[in-house]
């Protein structure tokens, strides 16, 4: 009889520092066990499974929405397809941070897959800054997250004032069943949390959540294939109280680096992610609360460059400033 794969979910709002967690825990894998991660994004093009590919697991992209959407089809099509392909010993799935995580649980723990995954400890990542924002508190999302979450670990701590992390410390006692909460700097959890149980008595407030958020398809339509005669593609999404522009690129297209750092700085928007090629290799941009991080990755196959914000965003102006960032573009 297969043994069934322990599975893990992680969650967080925008921008808390899920996929710095999930990088730092591959970065520790033991070498005998395979891991798969199965990624959901708000946005139309998916950037953290480029953030993830050169951490040693197989990632499975699912962009464009929520996975707890449309019954959950494009969720399911998507696990069955990363359980197939990479025979992973532990899984991970890290939801969009506007996605809501009940129905992902109960899909989890249906009778499909009672004999194929297990659920392990649950993690809800939380920036102790936005909790103290009344405005998350109140968000029936970001609530249900943290009330359905085993481990909820406080990540950028080195950033919060003291009386920040008192706050989300008594409010996490509060909650039933008891919760642990680990405080961590730069998503540093100590691979030994995963080895915690889930507690299948954890209930949402709000299960219904997005009930009525299933009119559009969720797996992405990418359209016609990048090519030198047309380099780019540009998309749009808005739901869950946000919008989002999203860009991919043929990875023959070269950035300015000092052009697109000041671009992505000057930008006064949620959440920022990208992976673009410059002149001497290829650099992710990750921003939140304006602080921009830029750091070198490996070779990807398109670059990509994603924004979400509550409010909408100007596609055309910011496309226009976007491409007078680009160095060279491949001739046709």
């Amino acid at each position: 009889m297969t043994t069934p794969v322990i599975t893990h979910l992680v969650m967080g709002f925008l921008g808390t520092g899920k996929t710095t967690l999930l990088r730092h825990l591959l970065a520790n894998k033991p070498e005998h066990e395979r891991w798969a991660i199965l990624v959901n994004e708000f946005g139309e093009v998916g950037i953290d499974g480029a953030l993830l590919t050169d951490q040693g697991a197989m990632i499975k992209e699912v962009p464009g929405g929520c996975l707890c959407c449309v019954s959950g089809l494009p969720f399911q099509i998507g696990l069955n397809a990363l359980l197939h392909k990479a025979k992973p010993d532990r899984l991970f799935i890290e939801p969009s941070g506007l996605g809501h995580p009940s129905r992902i649980l109960s899909t989890l723990t249906a009778e499909h897959y009672r004999d194929v995954l297990q659920l392990g400890a649950t993690f809800c990542v939380v920036d102790p800054r936005q909790w103290a924002d009344q405005r998350y508190q109140e968000h029936e999302t970001y609530r249900d997250q943290l009330a359905l979450a085993d481990i909820m670990v406080a990540n950028k701590t080195e950033l919060c004032e003291p009386e920040q992390l008192e706050a989300l410390r008594l409010s996490i006692d509060r909650h039933q069943p008891p919760q642990q909460l680990v405080v961590v700097t730069q998503g540093r959890l100590d691979i030994s949390w995963l080895q915690r149980p889930h507690n299948a008595e954890r209930r949402a407030a709000s299960p219904q959540a997005h009930a009525s958020n299933a009119t559009r398809p969720l797996i992405a339509d990418s359209g016609p294939r990048l090519s030198r005669s047309q380099p780019w593609r540009r998309y749009s999404n808005h739901g869950q109280d946000h919008y989002s522009i999203g860009w991919r690129f043929l990875d023959e297209v070269c950035f300015d680096l000092p052009a697109i750092e000041s671009f992505c700085r000057e930008l006064k928007v949620a959440r920022l992610k990208a992976v673009l090629r410059v002149k001497d290799g290829w650099r992710a941009f990750n921003k939140v609360d304006d602080q921009l991080s830029v750091y070198r990755i490996a070779p990807q196959k398109e670059g990509r460059l994603e924004l979400i914000d509550p409010q909408p965003l100007m596609a055309h102006p910011l496309h226009k400033q976007l491409m007078q960032t680009i160095n060279s573009l491949p001739s046709s």
